[in-house]
C-alpha cells in the first residue's frame, strides 16, 4: 500500500506526476484528490455475522463445558474395588453379637405384622386387621418385605451344611442373606438353591390364656434375588417352584 503523503513534502507525490502526465492540471488535481487522498478504505471483518445455528451451537458448547467442570470439582463415588478395601459394609467382630440385634428382630416383627395388616397383638388390631393369611394374598407383600431384622432358618438347600443355620438378617443383598447366630457369628447364605422358614410371631387369646403361635413363611430365595428397595417396587406373580 502506497501512502498518499510522499515522505519529503517539497516533492509531488509519484501518483499526482503519473496523473499530469495523462491529464491536464485540473483534472489531475481533481482525480489525485478524489482517488488517492480522499479514496475510502473499506475493512472487511474479521468473520461474519454469526447465524442464529452458529450462535445456539456456541451456548450449547458454552452450557456443556460448564457441565463438566462443575461434575470435575464434584467427587467420584466409590468403587466396589474401594469399597472393600474399606471394609465399608463389613461388620466389626465387635459389632457380632445376637443380642444387639434382638431389638430390630422385634421392630421387624411390628413392621411384617402392618405390611401384613394383622395390626398389633393380643387385642390391639389396628383398622382393618385381616383375621386370615393366605398364600395368594400374603405372597406378594412377604417377597416385596424388607427382611433385615428378620429371624430366618435354612429348612432345604443343595448345600447340606448350611440346613438348619439359623439368625438374625443384619444384611440383605441381591444375592445372599448375611444373618448373626445365637453364638455370634455372622454367616453368609447365598440366596440361590435355598428355602428360608420365617416366622412372625402372633399372640392369639384363647379364654383367659394368651398363646403364641407364629405365623411361618418358607421363602426361595430365588424370588428375593433383588436388592430390598428393587423389591419393593416389583409387582410378583405365582409362577414355576424350581427344584432343589
Amino acid at each position: 500500500m502506497t501512502d498518499a503523503t510522499p515522505s519529503n513534502p517539497s516533492e509531488p507525490h509519484i501518483a499526482h506526476t503519473l496523473l499530469t502526465r495523462a491529464h491536464s492540471p485540473t483534472t489531475s488535481s481533481t482525480l489525485f484528490t478524489e482517488r488517492v487522498v480522499k479514496r475510502p478504505l473499506p475493512l472487511r471483518p474479521t468473520s461474519p455475522t454469526p447465524s442464529a445455528r452458529a450462535t445456539r451451537r456456541t451456548a450449547r458448547a458454552a452450557r456443556s463445558a460448564a457441565i463438566k467442570a462443575r461434575a470435575s470439582r464434584k467427587p467420584r463415588p466409590l468403587s466396589a474395588a474401594q469399597k472393600r478395601a474399606l471394609c465399608l459394609y463389613e461388620i466389626p467382630k465387635a459389632q457380632q453379637k445376637y443380642a444387639i440385634y434382638e431389638p430390630l428382630h422385634r421392630m421387624w416383627c411390628g413392621y411384617i405384622r402392618e405390611v401384613l395388616g394383622l395390626g398389633n397383638p393380643v387385642g390391639e388390631q389396628g383398622r382393618g386387621a385381616v383375621k386370615y393369611v393366605t398364600p395368594a394374598g400374603a405372597g406378594p407383600m412377604v417377597a416385596s418385605a424388607d427382611l433385615h431384622g428378620a429371624a430366618v432358618a435354612v429348612v432345604r438347600s443343595r448345600c447340606v451344611s448350611r440346613v438348619g443355620l439359623e439368625g438374625i438378617v443384619v444384611r440383605d443383598t441381591k444375592f445372599v442373606f448375611e444373618i448373626v447366630t445365637r453364638g455370634d457369628v455372622v454367616k453368609t447364605v447365598p440366596k440361590e438353591h435355598t428355602v428360608f422358614r420365617v416366622e412372625v410371631p402372633l399372640l392369639e387369646q384363647e379364654g383367659e390364656q394368651q398363646r403364641q403361635r407364629p405365623l411361618v413363611f418358607e421363602i426361595h430365595g430365588e424370588h428375593f434375588q433383588r436388592t430390598a428397595p428393587e423389591r419393593a417396587k416389583k409387582s410378583f406373580k405365582m409362577h414355576f417352584v424350581p427344584d432343589l
